[in-house]
């Protein structure tokens, strides 16, 4: 076969999957039709999940070239499109524009949405409840540096559920105009200070580190300052006319962010769900034990355990805990039963596919 009869298959194939889309798309505006009518929420989770793995393994079963995360990011645009047809999605995040919460919430819903940026993560959680944004992304723990304390404090007053929940590997850069033995001033966040610890010690040692609120932020500064330097993502780079002048600095090769999609509605079953809870306990001997022995009891596995102090009582402590399951799973529902029994305050924080790619 010649390489212009490849490419007339090619386009014959192309116009097909066009008018197969928007076929698609005529159906996704029927379902947005009824959606509305029954004040149904446009964002499905658990749906989205379902067809997202069928996909993955039709593709295996097929035997197709195409790798798995690029089916998912293929129907990640075309669910983006879905969105926008349905209603014009709203989803605010940690700005400013061009911090890794913006590029993970771009992962996770597409361009075809939009996001507004918000100055903290508290502001995210507050023009979600007030409706000014339908979701919110908001980051929980890092691989390297453990918990995201701000946001779990936020969910100690906030009615927002979690939806959902997604990894995102970041790969931190170093950014400047100007050749690496000419940095004096390195700009980054906190957090990024500490997953670059070791490689900044080994190769600008005598540069000065300075916190800022983000790496976008510190972006900024570098492209404005003649003797600095930034740490963030390559879509910073490109927003400020900086040049990648090392890839990847962090001292661990998988260091990976899980954030939160954070929304007014509970998730329904999806098949392979994780539930998010924080509870409190009376303080005296074994009361964490006790609150804990029935997920032992019914073979209930917890991933995560983590404490903040409650910020209302003098050593008074709140604890987070993801464990496998659905809160309307019957093993589930008998083990939360419990757990109200034994703490002095119990809340769930949402249900949703366990699923942690983009």
């Amino acid at each position: 076969m010649t390489l212009g009869e490849i490419r007339s298959r090619i386009d014959a194939l192309d116009a097909q999957l066009l008018k197969l889309l928007n076929q698609r798309a005529d159906l996704v505006h029927e379902v947005g039709v009824l959606k509305k009518r029954d004040g149904v929420s446009i964002y499905a989770p658990e749906r989205e999940e379902k067809l997202l793995r069928s996909l993955i393994e039709l593709n295996e079963r097929c035997k197709g070239r195409l790798p798995s995360n690029s089916v998912r990011a293929i129907y990640r645009e075309i669910m983006s499109a879905s969105f926008a047809l349905e209603k014009g999605l709203i989803i605010a995040f940690l700005g400013p524009v061009a911090t890794w919460s913006h590029q993970a919430a771009r992962e996770k819903f597409g361009a075809s949405v939009a996001y507004a940026a918000q100055s903290s993560i508290a502001e995210v959680f507050n023009v979600v409840a007030r409706g000014k944004a339908d979701y919110g992304v908001v980051p929980i723990e890092n691989s390297t540096e453990g918990a995201v304390s701000y946001t779990l404090d936020q969910f100690m007053d906030s009615e927002l559920r979690i939806c959902a929940q997604f990894s995102l590997k970041i790969e931190n850069n170093l950014l400047a105009k100007i050749p690496r033995d000419q940095i004096c001033v390195v700009y980054t966040h906190p957090q990024v200070i500490g997953q670059c610890r070791q490689w900044l010690r080994h190769n600008l040692p005598h540069a000065d580190l300075i916190e800022v609120s983000s790496t976008t932020r510190a972006a900024e500064l570098a492209s404005k300052e003649p003797d600095a330097a930034a740490i963030a993502g390559r879509m910073a780079a490109e927003v400020y006319g900086l040049e990648v002048l090392e890839a990847s600095i962090q001292d661990s090769p998988n260091n990976t962010t899980r954030f939160l999609i954070i929304g007014p509605n509970a998730c329904p079953p999806s098949g392979d769900d994780k539930t998010s809870l924080m509870f409190s306990v009376q303080d005296k001997p074994g009361a964490l034990f006790s609150a804990l022995a029935p997920f032992k009891e019914l073979r209930i596995n917890m991933s995560k355990i983590e404490s903040r102090p409650s910020k209302r009582k003098a050593w008074e402590y709140f604890f987070f805990v993801d464990i496998d399951g659905h809160a309307e799973d019957a093993p589930l529902v008998k083990a939360l039963a419990e757990l109200q029994k034994r703490c002095s305050f119990v809340k769930i924080l949402g249900s949703y596919p366990k699923s942690a790619l983009p």
